[in-house]
C-alpha cells in the first residue's frame, strides 16, 4: 500500500440530468445520497466522479484551448494525485472515504460541449474516475486529498 496526497480544488453538482453544473465551496457526501443535492448520488458504483486537474489540463492542451473543468461534468476536481488505473483504491477527503470503482468514460455530452473533447479525454483515464461512498463526510475546497493505493493499482506517470 502506498499513498499520494493532493488538494480538493473544485466541487460541483447538478440537480437533474443535462442540467448545468453548480459549483460549491463545501458539501456533505453520504453513502445514501452521494453529494447532497446531486441527482446522481444514489447508492452504486457511480455516486461520485473525480477528475484530476493535471489530466483536464492535458486534455485542454490537446484541444488547444482552456475550458472550465465543469464542462467535464465531474463532481470533484483534485490536484496532485494520479487517478489512472486506480480501481479499488480509496480516496480520503477529511472524514469522507470514496472507493474508486473504475474509469469515467467520456460520453457524447463531451463532444456536444466541445468538438474533439471525447478524444482528448480518452487516453490514460483523463476523463477521471467513478467512485462509491464508503463513509460520509463534509468536504470543503482546499481540503487535503489522500489517494490510498491498494492491491495491484499502480498509476503510471
Amino acid at each position: 500500500m502506498s499513498i499520494e496526497e493532493g488538494t480538493l480544488l473544485g466541487i460541483a453538482i447538478r440537480k437533474k440530468t443535462r442540467a448545468p453544473m453548480d459549483t460549491l465551496n463545501s458539501v456533505m457526501v453520504t453513502t445514501g445520497r452521494g453529494l447532497v443535492g446531486d441527482f446522481r448520488g444514489k447508492p452504486g458504483n457511480r455516486q461520485v466522479t473525480v477528475l484530476s486537474r493535471e489530466d483536464w489540463d492535458s486534455a485542454c492542451q490537446e484541444l488547444g484551448r482552456e475550458l472550465p473543468w465543469t464542462v467535464r461534468r465531474a463532481n470533484l476536481l483534485v490536484e496532485g494525485i494520479k487517478l489512472r488505473e486506480t480501481t479499488d483504491c480509496l480516496i480520503h477527503i477529511d472524514d469522507l472515504t470514496l472507493e474508486v470503482t473504475g474509469e469515467t468514460d467520456p460520453c457524447s455530452r463531451m463532444e456536444e460541449a466541445e468538438t474533439g473533447l471525447t478524444k482528448a479525454l480518452t487516453p490514460n483515464w483523463r476523463g477521471g474516475v467513478l467512485c462509491r461512498v464508503i463513509s460520509d463526510g463534509d468536504i470543503s475546497l482546499g481540503a487535503k486529498v489522500v489517494l490510498e493505493l491498494r492491491g495491484s493499482a499502480n498509476p503510471s506517470p
